[in-house]
């Protein structure tokens, strides 16, 4: 079965479906135990989320690899189990390189940040080169459990509800206007950066795991 015929018929919503229910529970759960000052261990304030436990940015380390055997078990698979984690690797480095070159402090030039966000859809789009559907999977599900956090913090940050979703980084250097601090820390973010982390990390351990789980099942029908 030729590609374009196996990604016309690929059912991402019902993949999605449940994982996505999941994930905003989970957002829900966080904001609603932020507001309660619950364990800060659990549901940290500090800005970024304090890598607390319970959040959805762990999340992509279990439905990777979820989607990832659901579609190689439905004749979905990687064409080369090998190149999609090299795939995925290499665009988990310029991930970084995005990051840095974006975002680090240690660069400074013009117009930096466009180049990091410009930077960080290249990383993510690298995973195409090694299995299109998971990618196209992946972006579905990203977008799917990061809108629902960027509207949260457009209503976090306008009422100053003092959780991790509207607090306001030390290093911040922007303009304190509403427009400007909801673009830069929550629009931006959670539309390019996080969509990328995402389906980078997602799109590395479902090929892992697909390949060890799922070796010699379903035949790969993108190539």
């Amino acid at each position: 079965m030729a590609e374009s015929t196996s990604a016309s018929s690929l059912n991402i919503r019902g993949l999605i479906l449940v994982p996505s229910l999941l994930t905003l529970g989970i957002t829900f759960l966080r904001l609603g135990a932020e507001l309660a000052h619950w364990s800060p261990r659990f549901f940290s304030t500090a800005a970024g989320g304090g890598a607390a436990i319970v959040g959805i940015s762990w999340l992509p380390i279990i439905f990777g690899p979820y989607f990832a055997v659901k579609l190689t078990k439905s004749g979905r698979g990687a064409p080369s189990p090998g190149k999609a984690i090299g795939w995925s690797v290499l665009g988990i480095i310029v991930f970084v390189a995005a990051m840095f070159v974006g975002f680090g402090p240690k660069l400074n030039f013009p117009g930096r940040e466009l180049v990091g966000y410009l930077l960080l859809a290249l990383a993510a789009s690298v995973v195409t080169l090694g299995w299109h559907a998971l990618f196209r999977v992946l972006l579905a599900y990203a977008y799917a459990a990061r809108i629902p956090v960027a509207i949260v913090m457009f209503f976090a940050i306008r009422g100053h509800w003092g959780t991790h979703y509207d607090v306001i980084s030390p290093v911040y250097a922007g303009s304190h206007t509403f427009f400007d601090i909801y673009m830069k820390i929550a629009f931006l973010p959670q539309m390019v950066m996080w969509i990328a982390y995402t389906v980078l990390v997602g799109a590395l351990f479902g090929s892992i795991v697909a390949s060890l789980v799922c070796r010699g099942k379903g035949a790969p029908a993108e190539n």
